[in-house]
């Protein structure tokens, strides 16, 4: 009974060409359906919110609040905007795009796919990157404040204090949260930047000595210096540090859910527009982004194609852009948008003045193909 039900099935009416095309259509059709359901290793990168730095926004209990506030000094009213900007990442180890949202972002300009371990290094989990994305924005703002003050020449103290040491570097077994950093390679370190400089004066392959102070103690270390695995070209030791600051006046930040370090440029910009007469921009609609160092020096970011199409959105006509950051950018900037490139706190400046006075404002720096 089974044998002969089962030889009707199969044998069935005849197929001509036609029907056997519609079926194999159809098979291909479905076959694209499921895997357009598949995970894909990979994250999208889109235009994320723009926060205005002379304005407010909510805060973690959703409350209005001003996005900057300073207290315990003069302040000036503002006008325009000096926005920063974000970058909002769809797809994580715990949760990955299928192939089609990937194909689908892949067609976008304003898009970008990059594979997962880019973003997430193996044995990374989301909760990791989001600690290490708040830790990096905590200490952008403290850095941001300080290069602020240091543009205006407000003095201010400073010591350099240990985060957390980062699961597989050399400095993993050797420092300890809440050490501070005193010395490296027998140069006193005052911000996060003059580490940097030493590590990538040192070398990948070779090792620094440093001096921390733990407990009240002195301790030496040596530690050697590795490729940082997101890229594989940055020289790092594997720690996460903070600048410790004493500033004779408080300034607050409050940004909810943002992480990272790209806004520092932007923080301290607004900052020092609010504590200084006048408007850095002239009421201009200006955005921005870019790491800064307590000393002023303006680094790169991710994600910069995206964001150059998230000002335009925004409104922005005019975008500073950290000049490391050009070689990406160049023929993604979005009509409309007039991008100036800056390697310092001082360009930034001089080009918010260029552009609020339009007085060589044509000729400010932008990225270009030569």
């Amino acid at each position: 009974m089974t044998d002969s039900s089962t030889e009707t099935v199969l044998r069935g009416p005849r197929m001509g060409r036609r029907g056997w095309g519609v079926a194999l259509l159809a098979l291909s059709v479905v076959g694209a359906l499921g895997l357009a359901a598949v995970p894909a290793p990979y994250v999208i990168e889109m235009p994320g919110p723009v926060y205005n730095t002379l304005g407010s926004t909510k805060d973690a209990d959703g409350k209005e609040t001003p996005l900057i506030t300073v207290s315990g000094t003069e302040t000036y009213p503002t006008e325009g905007e000096l926005s920063m900007l974000t970058v909002y990442v769809t797809g994580s180890p715990d949760s990955h795009p299928t192939w089609f949202e990937v194909a689908a972002a892949w067609l976008r300009p304003d898009y970008a796919v990059l594979p997962m371990d880019l973003l997430y290094p193996e044995g990374t989990t989301r909760t990791d990157s989001v600690n290490a994305a708040k830790i990096q924005m905590d200490n952008s703002q403290q850095e941001a404040i300080a290069a602020a003050l240091t543009n205006q020449g407000i003095p201010f103290e400073s010591e350099i204090i240990v985060a957390e040491a980062t699961p597989g570097y050399p400095a993993e077994k050797l420092v300890k949260p809440d050490d501070i950093v005193k010395t490296a390679d027998g140069i006193p370190i005052h911000n996060v930047s003059d580490l940097r400089a030493v590590i990538k004066s040192a070398g990948i392959g070779n090792s620094i000595d440093l001096v921390v102070e733990r407990n009240g103690a002195t301790v030496n270390l040596t530690v050697g210096v590795v490729a940082s695995e997101q890229d594989g070209t940055t020289p790092v030791i594997g720690i996460l540090c903070g600048g410790k600051y004493q500033f004779p006046f408080e300034v607050d930040i409050s940004l909810a859910d943002v992480g990272g370090s790209s806004a520092g440029m932007m923080f301290a910009l607004g900052i020092i527009d609010t504590i200084t007469p006048g408007s850095l921009n002239g009421g201009e609609n200006v955005a921005g982004t870019g790491e800064i160092s307590a000393d002023g020096l303006v680094g790169p970011i991710g994600g910069i194609v995206q964001k150059a199409f998230g000002a335009r959105s925004s409104g922005a006509t005019w975008m500073l852009v950290p000049a490391e950051n050009c070689a990406d950018l160049v023929g993604h900037i979005p009509a409309g948008l007039r991008d100036v490139s800056v390697s310092t706190l001082d360009d930034a400046m001089a080009a918010l003045h260029a552009i609020s006075t339009q007085l060589g404002a044509k000729a400010l720096p932008h990225c270009s193909a030569g």
